[in-house]
């Protein structure tokens, strides 16, 4: 390919990044105004924010895999394309159950771009530049949440929480045009049709399964885990992913190709970036409870509290990509995750109501260059031991596994850390309608829920540690993909 294309194609994806980084961290600062401005309750507030991880999570494995079969660049184009559209007809719903239909539908154009979009970089760069090209990705997610809480806050307060949605607009028509005319569609890599038709039995399976399982952990640690919605759910997950299971082994066309995860360096790299997933989102949510129920600080001043748990990835990611192509990618991943246990350990031991900012934000640089040193090596690591044939739908795990792991953030911290706090107020302190708490004799609780929450997420990561460091086998980096099967 040529030398520059490949970074005109790496500039296309990295602005699907920035919009996705941009869309999720811009909303939680505007969800009070929201709240108001739709006169929703605060669980639809709750569901507005939460129902696009869910429909991306459910649709990004699809995405990936249909990809595979009628082109990245189509799908990619076309994600951003719906992302668009359904960015600015949001803008102009009325009630909030209107806006939760198109936050779904956001969510699947966002599906089609993050599936699609570290696999459209694997093709456009050989294997010893990937990690660099990765990087740079990564580098773009970490700008957004960045300045996400500053341009959410300011959007909301001069124009009003339908900017929130409307800023998008532009980007995405960019990002369109761009797409086109960079990416092409001449060259789009896409699988011969193969006998036995579409895996009809997969997808009904997988969507149903997988939505059970998202409803139960977003439903049970917001409203109860009693609830009938809550169990109903569960029953549709414990009772249908076997039979997805059944129907991937089975089908000559699956939707998930269960051969990839034989490969020990494809498979522990997507365990290692779920865990790190689960933790650092913990830790995330767990912050933003601290600022704004124990500090008393309003939404917009705690997002700008956790920027140093993205600072350190907009520095390191680019590096760490460059060294996981030079020296290989487990030895940067592992000390990344390594870095995270102390960055967690240290939150454990030293999170209370007087400590010192600058302590905290210590701990949280040390988590973000940790997080930074992790994450383009070992996405970089899953795409190489994919192999081309099976790169989208790789890039479709890699995306379903790291977001199922922030819905199960939610699921593992939230009973820890709020049970010493009334469920309105949890609900109030979580969207932003709510500073500080009430009850006063709950606060030493609700630090000490905190101090099990961090020290959890730092066993977490090491164990991924351990997990990052077995993939370095003796074979295992010469194998890549030729260790995987094709059908």
């Amino acid at each position: 390919m040529n030398d520059s294309r490949k970074w005109w194609i790496l500039s296309v994806t990295s602005l699907g990044s920035l919009l996705s980084a941009l869309n999720f961290s811009t909303l939680i600062i505007a969800l009070p105004d929201l709240l108001k401005g739709l006169h929703a309750s605060l669980l639809q507030a709750m569901w507005v924010m939460l129902s696009y991880m869910v429909a991306q999570t459910v649709m990004v494995l699809m995405a990936g895999s249909l990809a595979d079969r009628f082109g990245r660049k189509r799908v990619y184009i076309f994600g951003m394309l719906l992302f668009t559209v359904v960015s600015l007809a949001a803008g102009f719903a009325d009630n909030a159950p209107l806006l939760i239909v198109f936050r779904i539908l956001q969510g699947i154009g966002g599906a089609m771009i993050m599936a699609n979009s570290t696999a459209i970089v694997a093709d456009a760069f050989p294997r010893e530049e990937l990690g660099r090209a990765l990087g740079i990705n990564i580098m773009v997610v970490a700008v957004g949440q960045i300045i996400g809480p500053v341009l959410g806050g300011w959007l909301t307060e001069a124009f009003g929480w339908e900017w929130t949605f409307w800023f998008n607009v532009p980007f995405g028509v960019i990002g369109v045009i761009w797409g086109f005319k960079v990416l092409g569609m001449k060259d789009d890599k896409f699988a011969a049709p193969k006998a036995g038709g579409l895996d009809r039995g997969g997808v009904i399976t997988y969507v149903l399964s997988i939505t059970g399982l998202l409803i139960a952990l977003t439903w049970g640690p917001i409203q109860s885990w009693t609830s009938p919605v809550v169990w109903i759910s569960g029953l549709f997950f414990v009772v249908l992913f076997p039979l997805f299971l059944r129907c991937e082994k089975r089908h000559p066309n699956a939707l998930l190709h269960l051969p990839l995860f034989a490969n020990r360096v494809f498979s522990f790299g997507i365990v290692s970036a779920t865990l790190n997933a689960i933790a650092r989102m913990g830790v995330m949510f767990m912050l933003i409870f601290y600022f704004q129920g124990a500090l008393e600080k309003d939404a917009l001043v705690a997002g700008i509290m956790t920027i140093p748990l993205a600072a350190g990835m907009l520095v390191v990611s680019p590096v760490a990509g460059m060294l996981g192509d030079k020296y290989g990618e487990t030895m940067p991943a592992t000390l990344g995750l390594f870095l995270n246990i102390f960055g967690m350990a240290g939150l454990a031991l030293d999170t209370g109501l007087d400590t010192p900012f600058w302590h905290l934000a210590v701990y949280m640089t040390i988590i973000s260059v940790g997080s930074g040193l992790f994450n383009s090596p070992n996405s970089s690591s899953i795409m190489n031991a994919a192999g081309p044939k099976y790169r989208g739908e790789a890039s479709g795990i890699r995306s379903l596994t790291t977001n199922m792991g922030m819905m199960l953030s939610i699921a593992f911290s939230m009973p820890i850390v709020t049970h010493s706090i009334p469920h309105e107020a949890m609900l109030a302190i979580f969207s932003g309608t709510q500073v500080g708490m009430d009850d006063k004799s709950s606060l030493n609780g609700f630090i000490s829920g905190l101090h099990a929450v961090f020290w959890f997420m730092a066993a977490l990561m090491a164990l991924a540690t351990v997990l990052s460091y077995l993939r370095s086998t003796r074979n295992a980096g010469a194998s890549g993909g030729a260790t995987i099967h094709h059908k």
